[in-house]
């Protein structure tokens, strides 16, 4: 990184500084620092100016990660509130960017007016405060426009469903756009309501009913993680307001538990790297999403009764509920989260090492055995 990016060295002078990263509201200081001289119509400058604070505050993380200065758990938070941030920032550009243009989306709701909300809704390993290194962002856009007039108050007025369309499409664009240093993140927006074919932003009502009604176990499994990240507070509330409805449905367990294995057998047998020598730290028998599973598993056959499991969207505290609420056994809890904390560790290093996520068979035979057995008792239940 540094050889590509010879800016960064400057990042070494202060060691004491280097092997302590900014927590969630430093960030947030330093990122508005960076762009408080801006141009707001210089977008190009904006851009890099946004992949070197990432790059310059990653290698801060690295750095206090392979000094051991800082814990595992830490260190996906760190990453985490990185992401959130310039998310933050990017959204707040194109927002300025489109009102500009086509002033304010308005919509008509029992004869009084409002301004509609657009929100980011983070999934995967950005909605569950576990983003590694090389991770990149599970995202789908929301929006609360809803009634009767439903256009932007602006003199180029447009329907607020277009303009909240473009509205994601610039931010996608300032977030993955290859610029001298690189893309900001990729962006994965395939968990959307009816995948790639959906519409990339869809309204509060129409995706509370396709989770009502159409949506599949594995896309339910998938709001297990998800969680607002930026936006409107209404439209956010609202989101959480639908996720927790949903994963609150009382499901039937042979039925559940069926579906959840058919899924993972599916990506097995398409993603699982692993071989007979090595062992794939992700989707191996026994390794991370094998985990992963077991929690969304637990989270939707037992949120009904205990809404606890509602709070969180990490897996280690998931797995810390499920055991508090009885759903499994304080020990096989402690198994599941020193497994899971083992094979994230040694992935993150091994990413920092450009190396893919496949270890030696043996490097993990204890744990692997462990959590295959942990699994085989979770769902008995489906036979």
């Amino acid at each position: 990184m540094l050889t590509r990016h010879p800016v960064l060295l400057d990042e070494l002078i202060d060691p004491r500084q280097l092997y302590a990263p900014p927590d969630r509201d430093e960030i947030n200081i330093l990122l508005t620092r960076v762009l408080v001289d801006m141009d707001v119509d210089d977008v190009e400058t904006q851009m890099e100016r946004l992949r070197v604070f990432k790059q310059a505050q990653q290698l801060r993380v690295a750095a206090a990660d392979i000094m051991q200065t800082m814990p595992l758990m830490r260190v996906s938070d760190h990453l985490t509130w990185i992401a959130e941030s310039l998310v933050n920032v990017a959204l707040e550009m194109a927002w300025q960017y489109m009102l500009s243009r086509h002033g304010c989306p308005m919509y008509e709701y029992d004869g009084e007016q409002r301004q509609a909300e657009f929100g980011v809704i983070g999934l995967g390993k950005l909605g569950g405060i576990e983003l590694g290194y090389g991770s990149d962002l599970d995202l789908i856009f929301v929006h609360n426009s809803e009634g009767q007039a439903q256009f932007t108050n602006g003199e180029k007025s447009i329907e607020n469903g277009m303009f909240f369309t473009r509205l994601a499409q610039r931010l996608v664009h300032l977030l993955s756009t290859l610029t001298p240093s690189g893309v900001l993140y990729e962006i994965d927006m395939r968990l959307r309501p009816n995948g790639q074919s959906g519409l990339l932003v869809t309204s509060l009502t129409a995706l509370a009913s396709y989770q009502r009604e159409d949506a599949w176990t594995w896309e339910h499994q998938a709001l297990v993680r998800a969680r607002p990240i930026a936006g409107g507070e209404h439209v956010c509330h609202g989101f959480q307001w639908i996720r927790d409805e949903v994963l609150s449905k009382e499901r039937d367990p042979v039925t559940l538990a069926t579906e959840v294995l058919e899924m993972r057998q599916r990506m097995r047998d398409e993603l699982d790297k692993s071989n007979n020598t090595q062992f794939d730290l992700k989707q191996g028998t026994g390794g991370i999403v094998d985990i992963e599973f077991m929690v969304q598993y637990a989270v939707l056959g037992g949120a009904h009764r205990y809404p606890s499991l509602l709070e969180f969207t990490d897996n280690i505290r998931l797995i810390e509920v499920a055991s508090q609420t009885g759903l499994i056994t304080t020990e096989q809890a402690q198994t599941l989260i020193d497994a899971y904390q083992e094979y994230r560790a040694t992935l993150h290093h091994r990413v920092l090492q450009g190396q893919d996520r496949c270890v030696g068979l043996d490097r993990f035979e204890n744990q692997r055995a462990q959590v295959i057995q942990i699994w085989q008792q979770l769902f008995e239940v489906a036979g």
